[in-house]
């Protein structure tokens, strides 16, 4: 296969570009997040390191995902649960904690193989709600064709429940993705935000809420 390895190590990098190439994989590799994007679009899997010195890796992860499904391992040392869990829930097909023996790391791309790739879903740059138009991609939001001015957290919010509507996202997984720290989850920051999304789009019911569960891209209503 064409793998790509983003790993700003040189050292770990060059270990693991002997060991792939061993086992017949042509390797490709990325020491900067951006080269990272710039490059995974012509390869057949990717082995992502979220330790890299442009771009947090969850990020890199999020960003890929929302354009290609290629098989991805997450290649770390961040060993806690929440890393591992936002890891998966961000894209991933596997998590493996660095140090590592290649052998595992053959016999995981192996079985992501095997399991064959998701089907990325098809999502639609914009998402309209009614007189509610959302564009993800320009981050641009009009109510009946007037521009509404959100925070870049409000919006991000607001684009977590567009891309999926209908699915209900709870307020840990809210918490993680946008703020990063699912322990915030006993504050008010997440009620606060989802307030000022009902308020200046003048829509009470875009943002709805599922008390005890989460929330979902409702009605305008």
């Amino acid at each position: 296969m064409r793998v790509l390895l983003v790993e700003d190590d040189d050292r770990l990098a060059a270990a693991l570009t002997k060991a792939l190439a061993r086992h017949g994989h042509q390797v490709f590799r990325a020491g900067l997040a951006v080269d990272a994007l710039r490059l995974a679009g012509g390869v057949d899997f990717v082995l992502l390191d979220l330790g890299l010195p442009d771009m947090d890796g969850l990020d890199v992860l999020r960003r890929l995902r929302r354009v290609s499904a290629v098989p991805l391992i997450v290649v770390t040392a961040r060993t806690e649960e929440r890393e591992v869990l936002r890891g998966l829930r961000s894209g991933a097909d596997d998590y493996l904690v660095k140090p590592f023996r290649t052998v595992e790391l053959m016999a995981r791309m192996e079985a992501v193989v095997r399991r064959g790739t998701r089907p990325r879903p098809q999502r639609d740059d914009v998402v309209n709600v009614g007189d509610v138009r959302i564009d993800l991609e320009s981050r641009q939001v009009t109510v009946a064709g007037e521009p509404v001015t959100l925070t870049r957290r409000e919006f991000d919010l607001l684009a977590m429940l567009a891309r999926e509507p209908g699915v209900v996202r709870g307020r840990e997984e809210i918490l993680d993705e946008i703020w990063g720290d699912p322990l915030l989850s006993a504050s008010r920051s997440l009620d606060v935000h989802v307030a000022n999304l009902r308020s200046k789009t003048g829509r009470p019911g875009l943002v709805e809420t599922l008390r005890g569960t989460g929330y979902r891209l409702g009605s305008t209503a």
